[in-house]
């Protein structure tokens, strides 16, 4: 899957085109805008740090479509919206443990307090924890160092092929 993040001026919400490996193409806005990394890149970030395959992007990936995607082109299979509304169900917990770890590691990357135990909590190393934030605010200058209408392309491996 790829998904293919472009800056906004100011406050503007990040414009996200998302390709799937099944050719099926949504577009969605989401959070944050201007210099601020996007709460969806930060996901994609984190997640694949941390090899979080059942967070946010990793049910994208394995055909779930929040309410913000809008459907472009390609082919959806038969009963995806039921496949979606099972999958979200079923990974509901997991689901609610990635946005958990990917504000962590955006707290942890920006200096910003975090409670005692959080760390100990989050089902990561505090080496990982820490390894992660580091990439996040070097993500974080990368991001705001482009211009608007520049774009940020990441690659998401399914569970059926390897990394890109």
């Amino acid at each position: 899957m790829r998904m293919t993040f472009r800056r906004m001026a100011d406050r503007r919400p990040v414009e996200t085109r998302v390709e799937r490996d099944d050719g099926v193409v949504f577009e969605m806005r989401g959070a944050g805008g201007g210099a601020d990394l996007p709460h969806d890149l930060v996901h994609a970030l984190v997640e694949q740090q941390l090899r979080v395959p059942d967070g946010i992007w990793g049910c994208v990936a394995d055909g779930v479509v929040w309410q913000s995607m809008r459907h472009v082109s390609g082919r959806q299979p038969p009963h995806a919206a039921e496949r979606s509304a099972r999958l979200k169900r079923e990974r509901a917990a997991e689901i609610q443990q990635a946005e958990g770890l990917a504000d962590l590691v955006r707290r942890l990357s920006v200096g910003a307090e975090v409670l005692p135990g959080e760390v100990a909590g989050a089902g990561h190393s505090s080496e990982q924890l820490r390894a992660a934030a580091a990439e996040l605010a070097r993500a974080g200058r990368r991001w705001a160092a482009l211009d608007p209408g520049e774009t940020w392309v990441v690659e998401w491996a399914s569970r059926r092929g390897s990394r890109r």
